[in-house]
């Protein structure tokens, strides 16, 4: 019978690693554990597992500090967890069945990555609903899946490479080995942590993406990571795009990178170029909810509104994020011309996701548009009541709509409600002082029935 033993490295981990080894109990026959400079109990909480603890050095390499770790492992086959990631209950009954089997050199895993929000996203992954299928993850809406090597062979031809965003799958593909699907999955909580942490991690991460590229400058899978740190962390597009630009040069066929470059020319407003590359994507066998989302809004700010229609309708059929593509095939209708089937669409998407402030706006758009200014006035002031944390600007927005009708007192009375939220708040005092008509008496009445109701 095939042995296996748990690798991991770690460093300052004795908050989370104790959970992460519970849930190997019974699974593995070994527990391997690199520490690269702990400070805290992290080794102590590892010895009261058995496990065997080594001390290496952190040269700012991922890869590296894995393989020293895994130069210590003396089972047959090696399991990869991180301190902040737990193993599947499933996994108990799963694992052996697939260390058995004869032709396979490693397993990709599903990993769950639990978010704090549905907007959320891993690369052009979208979050999905939380199933409630672990206890310990209750607490988060939502989570995002994806696959990496996690279940290999310990074989001297399988280690580690990439400075960041190391795997073991690369290795073993270049020696022509099989690689399968494991049926248990991973749970990992880090995606969660608070902003400062996140934030840490992001510059650090940015700076090995930096030195992965100059190490491999002919990978294109370097060139796409580094490109998503530019984007998703830092907002920086035009570095962001070469990375991207570069990425599909290197490997044309590789139609994730195609995404994002469309998504970065969206970002730019380079819409034309946008829908090139999203549709390269496409070909490439991307036809997932999000590329056609973005193929619609590329198509939307054309202002070609039946294609965006028909990319969202597309889209729709993929995704469980029924209300905002809903909402989005609303608006494009209205602008299309047809009105009141476009108008129908937003307020039913409204009426499944009241608090979500983007299916307001746009049903405050739509009406703008169609100059119904009055009907405007009265749906940006149901956001103020709808959504649990309306902006300054939401407010200023809202007055400005009122007055725009000719309500002046209400739009009056939606500043001092706002002025009440976000006391001397520079944006709402300078729209209350250009108010230049008398309120009236009836403020003071609006402005408590504002407030009740906000």
């Amino acid at each position: 019978m095939s042995t296996l033993a748990l690798s991991m490295i770690v460093r300052n981990a004795a908050d989370t690693l104790k959970a992460c080894l519970e849930s190997v109990r019974g699974v593995v026959n070994e527990i391997v554990i690199a520490d690269t400079g702990s400070t805290d109990a992290t080794k102590q909480v590892a010895r009261e597992f058995g496990a065997h603890v080594t001390d290496i050095p952190w040269d700012n390499d991922f890869a590296a500090a894995r393989n020293l770790a895994l130069a210590k492992v003396k089972a047959d086959w090696v399991l990869v967890l991180d301190a902040d990631e737990t193993l599947d209950s499933g996994a108990v009954a799963a694992i052996p069945p697939l260390l058995a089997s004869p032709n396979v050199a490693g397993y990709q895993v599903p990993i769950r990555n639990y978010v704090l929000s549905l907007e959320d996203r891993i690369w052009d992954r979208p979050a999905k609903p939380n199933d409630g299928a672990l206890a310990a993850a209750s607490a988060y809406p939502a989570f995002v899946e994806h696959e990496n090597v996690r279940l290999f062979r310990r074989d001297p031809q399988i280690y580690f490479v990439g400075r960041v965003h190391e795997s073991v799958g690369p290795r073993i593909e270049e020696c022509g080995l099989r690689l399968g699907f494991a049926t248990f999955v991973i749970h990992h909580f880090g995606l969660a942590a608070d902003a400062e942490t996140r934030a840490r991690k992001n510059r650090f991460y940015r700076e090995l993406g930096k030195l992965k590229v100059a190490e491999m400058p002919a990978n294109a899978q370097a060139h796409l990571e580094l490109g998503l740190v530019e984007l998703d962390n830092f907002g920086n597009l035009e570095e962001a795009l070469k990375c991207f630009d570069r990425a599909c040069e290197l490997n044309p066929k590789l139609g994730v990178a195609w995404f994002f470059a469309g998504i970065t020319n969206f970002r730019l407003n380079q819409y034309r170029e946008s829908l090139r590359c999203l549709h390269r994507a496409e070909k490439l066998g991307r036809v997932t909810s999000p590329v056609l989302e973005a193929i619609g809004d590329a198509h939307y700010n054309l202002e070609e509104f039946q294609e965006s229609v028909r990319s969202y309708e597309r889209a729709l059929k993929q995704t469980q994020d029924i209300p905002v593509l809903e909402s989005k095939i609303g608006l494009a209708l209205v602008r299309s011309g047809q009105e009141e089937k476009g108008l129908a669409a937003i307020r039913g998407a409204l009426e499944k996701q009241p608090q979500n402030p983007d299916l307001h706006d746009r049903l405050v758009t739509a009406l703008v548009w169609l100059g119904r200014v009055q009907d405007a006035a009265v749906a940006g002031e149901a956001k103020l009541r709808s959504i649990s944390a309306p902006s300054s600007g939401d407010f200023v927005r809202s007055a400005s709509l009122w007055a725009k009708s000719g309500d002046w007192a209400r739009a009056t009375a939606v500043l001092h409600v706002g002025l009440k939220v976000f006391p001397n708040d520079p944006g709402l005092e300078k729209a209350l002082r250009g108010l230049a008509a008398d309120s009236g008496p009836r403020v003071p009445e609006l402005v408590e029935t504002l407030s009740h109701s906000s």
